[in-house]
């Protein structure tokens, strides 16, 4: 796990060393063990190592084939690095190193791009080819490493992080009107490729793209959730059991000490206790205990889930010990670390659990993200299955799946026959939505209503709707985990998961993002996902006898919460009443500071819920300041 920065330059002159080292410098974090940089002419490539597999100096990079042709930099694990190895010296490749990164320039060197689906892992890469003259770049499937570019008529800029951008001389900041927008009316982040940086996009999860001396850049995807191959078997009980051991014992590889985050859920638990499993069948001692980390908020106890996960497999657990004060205090370097604003108080929480592992000596950490998006563990996800059934004339099957979940579930749901009216509601909106003139409709409806809002200027609200509004969405439980994988909610979980460990020089590994866990996913039928009131059915039903049955069982969901709503209205209200009334705020020109702050008392009263938009527009305005910290004098233009 490392940081990598390119720079190919369009206009004749070479690279410069001190702009990569510069670059490369900002990546510190994710790379303290060693860095280099590397010179071809207009091509420059910076680098910043995480020792993680071979801890010598055999695996450093950037790192060239003996005929010095191809020169690669990459950020992240290929997971099936041994048997891909083994293939590579069947085919006459020697090696000198024992970790991955080798193993990755020889594939390419073999097969080029088509060494693309052979990979097994998470990574951002790049390989400059000396020969032809070209950059070649490709981030992982689901996006778990990042990548973001720039462009304009001198260069193409990428890197890890947007702050090496941002180093390069290259860029001039700019704020994207539009991001803000979006999220300080709605909170949404990361659901499209563009940043808070206008000029600034990622390079989207599975892509690969090439520049060829005059500087055109193709780009293509190599996979897709539309386009995976159907998996067929008559066990998906067995077939996910059999698939989430081996995604756990590759994800085990490391030859440095390897922790895991506990929250006491499904998810979390099911990786612990496997984990425990290829720890005890390694060398018949089974070596010292797994280290586990959790945080709970005295309003959220799941201290009973864990401690029968612990019963069963002898972790040592560390207890993150905070307070909203301590982390509001650590709220701007989590917004420094990131570049962009995040979603919640969770990410400030992620953030410190980082540090306590990294403290403890752990370099690798196992999490649970991505199982809520690919096996529905959200429980929004309920009403979009009813609505499918349905849609499709399944009323009976529908009737009997929100009866089961009324019983199961009774005091969320509210009853089945608040069920019963939701769905057809839902189902009647959809059919709606199938006019043009109904989608136009909502779209003016929704401008008008974000106009409305007292807390902006109208003019911020221009910004705040997209053509895409006036689309239709597919009905379905599979189109809706697809949306959820590609836009929402995956990749800002994957933003906060990689910047909060690599923050702290920790690598996380994500098991629920084995592609060919995925793949058999998306290719069971939704009954497999979601039955009655249960989520996420085949993992509970894969992990009967393999974790505790409290865990199993539990109907209810959490994952480090933070009560927000009840800080904001004791220790957090006076720094953040402090912030708001400042001369900034007023200044911004797109607030009423005002109706935000009778909207504060009035939550501070009992009286509403603003906690979440609170939280946006302080974050906005903690994240401002730190742009004007570097220069940046022209925020205030909308």
């Amino acid at each position: 796990m490392c940081g990598i920065a390119a720079l190919f330059r369009l206009d004749g002159r070479p690279a410069e060393r001190a702009v990569l080292e510069r670059m490369s410098n900002t990546l510190f974090h994710r790379g303290p063990d060693g860095g280099a940089v590397y010179l071809s002419g207009s091509v420059g490539l910076g680098f910043r190592r995480l020792s993680i597999l071979d801890l010598s100096s055999a695996a450093n990079q950037p790192m060239v084939t003996d005929d010095g042709d191809l020169v690669l930099i990459f950020n992240g694990e290929i997971f099936n690095y041994v048997e891909l190895r083994d293939e590579l010296m069947g085919k006459g490749h020697r090696f000198r190193s024992s970790g991955d990164t080798e193993v990755l320039l020889h594939a390419y060197q073999e097969w080029g791009r088509e060494c693309l689906p052979r990979l097994n892992g998470m990574w951002a890469f790049m390989v400059y080819d000396r020969r032809r003259g070209t950059l070649f770049g490709a981030r992982d499937r689901f996006g778990v490493k990042p990548l973001y570019r720039y462009r304009n008529a001198s260069v193409v800029c990428v890197a890890s992080e947007i702050k090496a951008i941002r180093a390069s001389g290259t860029y001039t900041d700019a704020i994207d009107w539009e991001r803000a927008s979006h999220f300080l009316y709605l909170g949404q982040l990361d659901d499209s490729d563009e940043t808070f940086y206008a000029g600034i996009a990622q390079v989207p999860a599975g892509t690969a793209f090439e520049v060829d001396r005059a500087g055109r850049v193709s780009e293509w995807r190599y996979w897709s959730l539309d386009h995976i191959p159907a998996v067929n078997t008559r066990d998906p009980v067995g077939a996910f059991r059999e698939l989430f051991d081996d995604s756990v014992r590759l994800r085990m590889r490391s030859d440095v000490p390897v922790g895991v985050s506990l929250s006491g859920g499904l998810d979390s638990s099911s990786i612990l206790c496997a984990a425990d499993r290829v720890r005890r069948q390694g060398d018949g001692t089974g070596g010292p205990p797994l280290r586990a980390f959790c945080y709970m908020a005295p309003e959220f106890d799941e201290s009973a889930y864990i401690d029968d996960v612990l019963a069963q497999t002898g972790a040592n657990l560390q207890r993150l010990e905070t307070n909203p004060k301590d982390l509001w205090e650590r709220l701007p370097e989590v917004l420094r670390y990131h570049d962009e604003p995040v979603h919640s108080m969770t990410a400030v929480v992620g953030f410190e659990l980082m540090r306590l592992a990294s403290q403890d000596g752990i370099r690798v950490i196992l999490n649970g993200q991505g199982a809520d998006e690919t096996a529905a563990g959200y429980f929004s996800y309920f009403r979009d299955y009813w609505r499918e059934l349905v849609t499709t004339g399944q009323v009976r099957r529908a009737w009997r799946e929100m009866r089961d979940h009324a019983v199961t579930h009774e005091q969320r749901s509210g009853g089945f026959g608040r069920l019963l009216l939701e769905t057809v509601e839902g189902a009647g909106q959809w059919r709606l939505s199938g006019l043009s003139a109904y989608r136009k409709l909502g779209v003016r409806r929704r401008r008008r209503v974000l106009a409305g809002d007292p807390w902006f200027r109208p003019s911020l609200s221009e910004w705040n709707v997209p053509e895409s509004a006036a689309v239709r969405r597919p009905v379905g439980l599979d189109a809706t985990l697809k949306r959820s994988v590609s836009r929402l909610h995956l990749p800002l979980y994957l933003r906060v998961e990689d910047r909060n460990s690599m923050a702290h020089s920790v690598e996380a590994r994500l098991p629920f993002l084995d592609y060919r866990l995925v793949s058999l996913l998306f290719s069971l039928g939704v009954e497999w996902k979601l039955r009655g009131g249960a989520n996420k059915f085949v993992l509970r039903e894969a992990m009967r006898g393999r974790i505790p049955e409290s865990v199993r069982i539990r109907k209810d969901k959490m994952g480090f919460p933070t009560p927000m709503k009840q800080w904001l209205a004791a220790e957090l209200y006076a720094p953040v009443r402090d912030l708001l009334t400042g001369r900034d705020v007023r200044e911004r020109g797109i607030y009423d500071p005002e109706a935000i702050l009778r909207d504060l008392e009035a939550h501070r009263r009992g009286e509403k819920d603003v906690s979440e938009r609170v939280f946006r527009v302080v974050q906005f305005e903690l994240w401002v300041r730190m742009l004007k910290e570097r220069g940046f004098v022209n925020e205030t233009r909308v």
